[in-house]
């Protein structure tokens, strides 16, 4: 967790997130699936290989990147939920309609209890699977079944899983996004800490006002303070400054007299810096 007058944006703690572990077992569970019915089609294999370990991947890397990018975290949370639902989850469909097996209705009684299974790590209080059969036990089992039951049952059992990794990712996006337009991303982070830093450097000061002979500012009237230029063509020059800065930056000459001795500063008003 970030401190409060840290630059970074809030990130890490995916560990945490449901998407990145349904995510996760959906990979796990795509590595056991086509090693059993995609052996003999390496390119195939590795095509819903590489869609599975994109979905979980991305999410790891779109947590660290938004330490200073709110863009590149939704861009990658994007590319996770893509890799998922527009690319593997075809491809388990693709299994099931090119063997001639049941690809189960959203609404199913099938598809509900799957659904239903998978939302827990575990699921307890559950029959014993039939003799020379496997159940589903939760999230956690969800490799184990997947190598043991009917390739309709596996094929369906990852299609559920697919899309409730998908749906946790869309929600996840969305959530990205209502928090860049009310908190703003990186730049508007710096600008505040830094702000923030201005302002304390100023109460700091605020025991040491400017002396009352000091000229006032033009702009708003606050004595102003003589200070010396850090960088541009002026850089190691005194010029007197507003003390309000940053809220004010007006700005002051400083005469031949007083460069020499601020205190034989002429009683005329200086003139303005160009």
């Amino acid at each position: 967790m970030n401190s409060p007058d840290s630059p970074f944006l809030p990130h890490g703690g995916y560990r945490k997130l449901r998407s990145y572990k349904v995510a996760g077992a959906v990979y796990d569970a795509t590595v056991v699936f086509c090693r059993r019915f995609f052996a003999h089609d390496r390119r195939m294999s590795d095509q819903m290989v590489q869609a599975a370990r994109s979905g979980v991947r991305n999410i790891s890397e779109g947590s660290g990147a938004a330490a200073t990018s709110r863009k590149s975290e939704m861009l990658l949370t994007n590319v996770a939920r893509a890799s998922l639902s527009d690319e593997l989850l075809r491809d388990y469909e693709s299994f099931l309609t090119q063997n001639g097996l049941r690809v189960w209705l959203k609404d199913s009684r099938e598809a509900l209890a799957m659904r239903a299974r998978l939302a827990k790590d575990d699921a307890p209080g559950l029959p014993p699977a039939p003799a020379g059969g496997v159940r589903l036990r939760g999230l956690g089992g969800l490799s184990e079944f997947v190598e043991h039951a009917a390739p309709e049952l596996a094929a369906n059992a990852m299609l559920c899983a697919v899309n409730q990794a998908a749906y946790l990712l869309k929600r996840q996006l969305e959530s990205q996004g209502q928090t860049f337009v009310e908190n703003g991303g990186f730049t508007e982070k710096l600008y505040e800490v830094r702000s923030q830093r201005r302002k304390s450097d100023r109460s700091d000061k605020s025991d040491e006002p400017a002396p009352s002979d000091n000229p006032p500012c033009p702009v708003c009237g606050q004595p102003m303070i003589l200070r010396t230029a850090r960088k541009g063509p002026k850089t190691g020059q005194p010029f007197w400054g507003c003390s309000g800065y940053p809220d004010c930056k007006g700005t002051l000459a400083v005469s031949s007299s007083e460069k020499s001795d601020p205190s034989a500063r002429s009683d005329k008003p200086p003139k303005k810096t160009p």
